[in-house]
């Protein structure tokens, strides 16, 4: 069957909006630790996209060279850890990635319906129709319980390009490193299939966020303001170069 064209990404700024990998990996987070620097700034309130990076795997969580963020302990022996997995979307939770940033971007930060149509939107193209081998979206399990997600998609009209999106944690989920695990899955994934670069668009408001970007090493390569989701907001454009060559 041909592939549904999708419209170009650069159109509207809504379109391109982003809240901002793989596999079934599992870790243990520790629960004890301290105050989470990406959780939150003065005047900005909480950032749904915020989180610490931590190594994946099935081990409890240290700071040290996967970590983002220092200041990090580990938790009281009479604390259960926390897991953390990431995965593929289950039925229904296509939906779930649309009403959570819908509730969450309207608490924190007072945008409209006009955001969670356009996450709509982006879900329901991913949905229809996606490449399984070069598009990818993941859900983020702490002890069980969605409280996050990102996804991976090609850039129309440019080969060799991805471009995340859709980067959210929930406040439940804050402080477990899930938000730089999210971001990192993305990236590996994006390397594996043989993209070029990784772009992203987001708005200066989430600032938290932003620091994630930067520690992954993203570069912030231009900036333009709009209105939008009842705000007046800057996007931001980022990227990421990976390696030379086409996807596969």
């Amino acid at each position: 069957m041909r592939r549904r064209p999708r419209r170009p990404a650069g159109s509207d700024p809504g379109r391109r909006q982003e809240v901002a990998g793989g596999g079934q990996e599992r870790r243990r987070a520790g629960t004890g630790v301290g105050p989470d620097p990406a959780a939150g700034g003065s005047g900005g309130g909480r950032d749904p996209a915020a989180g610490r990076s931590g190594a994946a795997g099935r081990t409890p969580w240290r700071p040290g060279a996967g970590a983002l963020s220092s200041g990090a302990m580990e938790p009281p022996a009479d604390t259960p850890p926390a897991w953390v997995r990431l995965r593929d979307p289950e039925p229904g939770e296509l939906g779930w990635i649309v009403q959570r940033h819908g509730a969450l971007y309207a608490a924190e930060f007072g945008w409209n319906q006009e955001f969670e149509g356009l996450v709509a939107r982006i879900v329901a193209d991913f949905a229809e129709d996606h490449d399984p081998h070069l598009e990818r979206a993941w859900i983020a399990e702490l002890d069980g319980a969605p409280v996050g997600s990102v996804m991976c998609v090609r850039e129309d009209g440019a080969p060799g390009t991805a471009r995340l999106r859709l980067l959210l944690v929930e406040p439940a989920g804050r402080g477990h490193g899930i938000g730089g695990l999210l971001l990192d899955a993305v990236v590996a994934f994006a390397r594996s299939v043989g993209y070029r670069e990784l772009v992203l668009w987001t708005n200066d408001v989430l600032t938290s966020a932003r620091s994630l970007y930067e520690r992954a090493g993203f570069t912030l390569v231009a900036e333009h303001p709009h209105r939008s989701y009842g705000m007046a907001l800057t996007g931001q454009d980022w990227r990421l170069p990976l390696r030379e060559g086409s996807p596969r």
